[in-house]
């Protein structure tokens, strides 16, 4: 076997490594599996519960932007590592006071962050891996973490029915020692190979050495990068640029742009050996004329995308209009469905002691089990369907992908319309698989829609500011939904919580999202409205400057 076909094989161990790391990152999304059950054995308050089930998504999404620097400067296999530690010992915390019976609210927060800290961790730097591992074909190679990270509430869901059904506490032991167990597994075979350097020697006879050398120069949205007046923006962020310059007849080697490379993944200065493969890894092979014509070819047709010709991060971003229009939309839409990913449990529980008071716990855990697997599966068809859409709509309808957001808005309308009126415990599913469904479209476009918008290079600093606003949603949606059930629920002689009332018990939760839907589609066809404006003067610009 020659060293290039077990590079290729070490690539595509390492794809599988960080698609079953990425598989066990996801489980914040199964809280309402065990979430009512530990809430009834602790004797938690609904509201006490919501803060629970948000100190897990805090961890998750409050942390994007130091997460990406400490991915790009120390590696990927170091943050495996650490969250494969948090997600262990953040589960077992959780497992031993249901065993118990008891414990701090406070602590079991703190528990729960680390839970969602450590998938944070482990997720960010799989599709890394995958990304640098495969330059030619990114959008295929991240799109099997992605997808595993939303199937990982349905996997350990159902691995819990099958061989723990009806027991959170065993279900929460599955999660630490199986969190655990899968990303540190991925840990030693997850690693960047490294690809050949694309700008390789020109020969003389080529034809092409006699009249173009190509030269590694600094593009013009990296010499920006580089003003002191920009504050808060990373030199380590700089960009670079091909450019062609006459041959004068001395030499015909091209200049090793190994140097330069690494600003596209804001790497330090100081590095690994595995941060020196992630720098090769962005190179691609070409050994023939041929092969480095296309590749001035295809850098011609790149630096005409509007995403390699923008560059906004920093306290710009801030400054931007569209960052805040965004921010918002993924603020309204997100904070939705995280409302139900983390309460679907409590809708399948009240609904089903009001129809049926003789139920079992074991039959109750059981039908919320089957519920996170429908979210699940949702938002695995969501972020699948918005991948292939968006790019339908922007190759062939020449329209914005941000249409994949009103989609989103209109899925999520009809999933509160469902909420407010099912009363049936068996057509509960219609909710958990429309919230699933829009928050896959979601969050399956959104990354393409910031890199449009504010360029590629800064996209790993852009996307973890854009991720707090999860975090400020989210705990308003949460706390809403908490206050409402505890409004309609009765202390009982044991000091367990309950509401007997059915769809009363959270209607009022969802009337309020349903409105949000309302005005997240609003402001969703205001920035199609606004960014066709902008795109048009910058169109109109641009033939003013080429005329």
């Amino acid at each position: 076997m020659t060293i290039e076909n077990q590079t290729q094989n070490g690539r595509i161990i390492s794809s599988v490594a960080a698609t079953v790391i990425a598989l066990a990152c996801g489980t914040n999304y199964v809280y309402s599996a065990w979430g009512p059950q530990f809430a009834d054995k602790l004797h938690l308050s609904a509201t006490e519960s919501e803060v629970i089930g948000l100190a897990g998504n805090l961890g998750m999404y409050s942390m994007g932007v130091p997460i990406g620097m400490f991915v790009d400067s120390r590696g990927s296999r170091p943050a495996v590592f650490v969250g494969s530690i948090l997600l262990g010992f953040g589960y077992l915390p959780l497992q031993r006071a249901y065993d118990a019976g008891q414990g701090s609210v406070p602590w079991l927060s703190v528990a729960s962050f680390f839970t969602g800290l450590g998938g944070c961790m482990a997720f960010a730097a799989s599709v890394k891996t995958s990304a640098l591992n495969w330059p030619h074909h990114r959008g295929s190679a991240t799109a099997f973490p992605v997808a595993a990270f939303g199937l990982s509430a349905f996997f350990f869901s159902l691995v819990s029915s099958i061989f723990f059904p009806g027991s959170p506490g065993k279900f929460l032991f599955l999660l630490s020692v199986g969190t655990f167990s899968m990303i540190f597994s991925g840990f030693f075979f997850l690693r960047v190979l490294p690809h050949a350097s694309s700008y390789h020697a020109v020969p003389v006879n080529s034809g092409m050495a006699d009249s173009q050398e190509l030269h590694r120069s600094m593009s013009d949205p990296s010499k920006l990068s580089h003003e002191p007046s920009e504050p808060g923006t990373s030199t380590e962020y700089a960009t670079t640029s091909t450019t062609i310059t006459p041959n004068l007849g001395h030499g015909d080697a091209l200049e090793d742009p190994a140097a330069g490379e690494h600003s596209d993944l804001g790497l330090s200065s100081t590095r690994s050996p595995d941060d020196a493969d992630e720098r090769s890894s962005l190179m691609s092979q070409s050994t023939t004329t041929s092969s480095l014509q296309d590749e001035i070819l295809v850098q011609t047709s790149i630096d005409k995308d509007r995403s390699h010709r923008v560059d906004i991060r920093g306290w710009n971003l801030l400054k931007s209009l569209e960052f805040w229009q965004l921010f918002t939309i993924m603020g309204i839409l997100s904070g939705i469905g995280l409302m139900t990913i983390n309460n679907i449990g409590n809708d399948a529980g009240v609904l089903w002691k009001h129809y049926d008071d003789s139920i079992d716990d074991k039959a109750l855990v059981l039908h919320q089990q089957v519920h996170v697997s429908i979210l699940s599966l949702g938002s695995f068809s969501g972020r699948l369907l918005s991948g292939v859409g968006s790019d339908f709509l922007v190759k062939v309808l020449h329209a914005s992908r941000i249409w994949c957001l009103v989609i989103a808005s209109v899925i999520f309308s009809l999933a509160q319309v469902c909420a407010l009126n099912i009363v049936n415990p068996h057509l509960l599913g219609f909710v958990s698989g429309l919230s699933g469904l829009g928050y896959g479209f979601l969050f399956g476009v959104f990354p393409s829609v910031t890199a449009e918008s504010f360029g590629i290079h800064g996209l790993s600093q852009n996307w973890g500011f854009m991720t707090l606003s999860p975090v400020i949603s989210g705990n308003i949606f949460n706390l809403l939904y908490g206050f409402v059930l505890d409004a309609h629920s009765v202390v009982e002689s044991d000091g367990k919580r309950r509401c007997e009332e059915g769809i009363e018990c959270y209607r009022t939760a969802y009337a309020v999202t349903l409105s949000s839907c309302g005005l997240g589609l609003g402001v969703t066809l205001w920035v199609i409205w606004h960014q066709a404006r902008e795109r048009a003067k910058e169109s109109v610009q641009g033939h003013g400057l080429e005329n």
